[in-house]
């Protein structure tokens, strides 16, 4: 082939990280990690080592599997602690966090990286590290994108004297061109290539456990029995495709999976994209959440939040991944530079609110890092941060590709939309006539006035059928795209 791999993600910084990892001759999985360990420095409102996610991870021709890193609930609630709410602004809409030390759940990102290390990388982990140490240590400019999202969450980037110290500037968001570092940070994952998971256990638990100890539920038994699961993902068949989706417990992937077949054979255009999210809406409010019934809906399938990153190296081989530290729970880890997530304070991932998590078990999710593989041999790896929007970015994403016969950049920077409760949000740029239908079918309806991150950042890579690598990344969200020649 005459390259040697194909990423996208949401920083050029994450994007270079992979290209390193290729350079140096690993494949698709290795850059994906080291590109990982890179967004938790140039893109740590989006995501941390405190956080967690999900990888799904295809062989040349042969399995697809998804690495489960996400967050796990507390194995017992402890009494008198709680959280506080926190309104994040869209611009166009406000949405409301809660945070705090019990806001936070298990975190699963350092495990799981190691674990899709030991699965499938080339590279020893020092080396996949070394580009994120660098960075962390010397600096790196804050673009426009990292501006604003610092806005959006500077109520949380504010909460506390450290918290404040390590993400903002004389009590303020950076502004774009200003140079940041973390040394602390930069210490952290020294520590992890110096001393590989040992060392997360030795070393980086008991400031996890000082911290949650008189605030939080988590206690050293959480830290102890956390694993990644590796699960067979949800396999459809869809217009001479396979889509590999995330499988229960995340909740995303039979979402998608609905509207698809829903959709069925009709052309995706944006009213027809409408009706399929809101029957899928409809559906997932019907069964009370019951991804079994949801599945069932749909068919027998088989069984093989955030930002994120897609790697195709030039072996064909693929990893689609998406992380998130929630919007972090308000406290940086002393001396590590980084927020514990606050996934128990996402509706989306814990609709049962802050006292109502039932204990041990594996958070739901919305993340969807998917894999498309094609009967003429192409191939894509997508997926998108967005929260509950990512359901309704990534279907429209997969059906454009594979309905609509557009381009991966085509498909991506199409004009979105989301439906939730009867409620239609849509960004402009339709056709006048369906707009028009839009807003006859859904009366209660938002139209955005730009393109914005609320509605995702879907980041994709693509094989031809030819061997020829390809990428985009969505401007909604900062992205970047490299081709390693």
């Amino acid at each position: 082939m005459a390259n040697r791999g194909a990423v996208a993600s949401g920083h050029e910084l994450t994007s270079r990280a992979a290209r390193f990892a290729i350079e140096e001759g690993g494949g698709a999985a290795d850059a994906a990690i080291a590109a990982a360990w890179m967004a938790c420095v140039v893109e740590p409102v989006l995501t941390s080592p405190g956080g967690g996610g999900f990888a799904m991870l295809a062989e040349a021709g042969e399995r697809v599997e998804l690495c489960d890193f996400f967050a796990h609930t507390p194995r017992r609630h402890a009494a008198g602690v709680g959280g506080e709410d926190i309104g994040c602004d869209f611009g166009d809409t406000v949405q409301t966090f809660v945070i705090g030390h019990a806001a936070t759940a298990t975190p699963g990102f350092v495990p799981g990286l190691f674990a899709l290390h030991q699965r499938a990388a080339r590279l020893p982990m020092n080396r996949l590290l070394a580009p994120a140490i660098e960075t962390a240590r010397s600096g790196w400019e804050i673009t426009g994108f990292q501006a604003y999202l610092a806005q959006v969450v500077l109520a949380i980037l504010a909460h506390d004297e450290e918290t404040a110290a390590t993400y903002l500037v004389d009590g303020r968001p950076p502004p774009p061109g200003a140079r940041m570092s973390n040394p602390r940070l930069a210490d952290f994952l020294e520590k992890l290539a110096d001393g590989g998971i040992d060392s997360y256990v030795n070393n980086i638990w008991p400031r996890f456990l000082a911290q949650q100890r008189n605030h939080g539920h988590l206690r050293e038994d959480d830290f102890a029995h956390y694993r990644p699961i590796w699960r067979q993902p949800l396999l459809l068949e869809e217009a001479g495709a396979q889509v590999f989706l995330n499988p229960p417990p995340a909740a995303s992937g039979a979402l998608i999976g609905l509207a698809l077949d829903d959709l069925d054979a009709r052309p995706p255009s944006a009213p027809n994209l409408a009706r399929a999210l809101d029957a899928a809406d409809t559906a997932r409010k019907a069964t009370g959440h019951d991804l079994a019934a949801l599945i069932a809906q749909f068919g027998p399938p088989s069984w093989r939040g955030t930002t994120h990153i897609s790697v195709i190296d030039g072996h064909g081989n693929a990893c689609a991944i998406t992380i998130s530290n929630g919007e972090g729970n308000g406290h940086v880890v002393p001396g590590c530079g980084f927020m514990l997530n606050n996934m128990l304070g996402e509706t989306d991932v814990n609709p049962a609110g802050l006292d109502g998590w039932p204990p041990d078990t594996r958070l739901s999710s919305m993340m969807a890092p998917t894999i498309t593989r094609h009967d003429n041999g192409s191939l894509h790896a997508l997926g998108t941060g967005g929260s509950n929007r990512i359901r309704s970015a990534m279907f429209a994403v997969i059906a454009r590709l594979l309905r609509g016969n557009m381009s991966l950049r085509q498909a991506v920077e199409a004009p979105r939309l989301h439906v939730e409760d009867g409620f239609l949000d849509f960004e402009p740029g339709l056709p006048e006539e369906e707009a028009e239908q839009l807003r006859a079918l859904f009366p209660q309806h938002r139209l955005w006035q730009a393109p914005n991150l609320f509605f995702g950042g879907v980041h994709g890579a693509s094989l031809a059928p030819g061997g020829r690598l390809d990428a985009f990344g969505d401007p909604r969200r900062d992205g970047a795209a490299e081709i390693i020649p």
